[in-house]
């Protein structure tokens, strides 16, 4: 068996649904890779300077976020094994005053990461867009990641 590290870039996601009547949206990501579980903060919106200046009064970020944050997540790869290696980024909008509400998910299938990184002691992929698929199987959006897996080393 082999252990190592896991990281994941959450760069950012365009084309969300908008699930507020009022205001903009305080969009964030729950990445979950088996029994962990780790969650960005609210996206920064991205805007023009000029745009900024003249709309700061305006809360929320809007449909398309902006985070550049990286989480690292425990690994335990076994060659040969058939168990499905994935990550799940399920994409929130946080409300104040209800139960944030529910945007879709996107899934990173990362098992040729990790053989790719047993072999050669690092594997990346590179930033690359993710379809966000909601309850209802539509796709509202993309996010951008990027994932690295770094082996420690084996372990019997």
């Amino acid at each position: 068996m082999t252990t190592g590290i896991m990281e994941v870039t959450v760069v950012g996601a365009k084309g969300l649904k908008n699930t507020e009547l009022f205001g903009k949206m305080d969009p964030y990501v729950v990445i979950q890779y088996k029994n962990q579980e780790q969650k960005t903060t609210t996206g920064r919106r991205q805007t023009s300077k000029s745009f900024m200046q003249c709309c700061l009064c305006l809360r929320g970020q809007g449909g398309r976020p902006v985070w550049n944050e990286k989480y690292k997540f425990s690994v335990e790869y076994k060659a040969g094994d058939e168990e499905q290696h994935k990550l799940l980024l399920k994409l929130m909008d946080r409300d104040h005053f209800t139960d944030d509400d529910y945007l879709g998910q996107a899934t990173i299938y990362v098992k040729e990461l990790f053989e790719q990184g047993v072999e050669n002691g690092k594997a990346e992929l590179r930033t690359q867009k993710y379809r966000v698929v909601s309850t209802d199987k539509t796709y509202h959006g993309e996010i951008q990641v990027a994932v690295t897996f770094t082996t420690n080393g084996e372990t019997d």
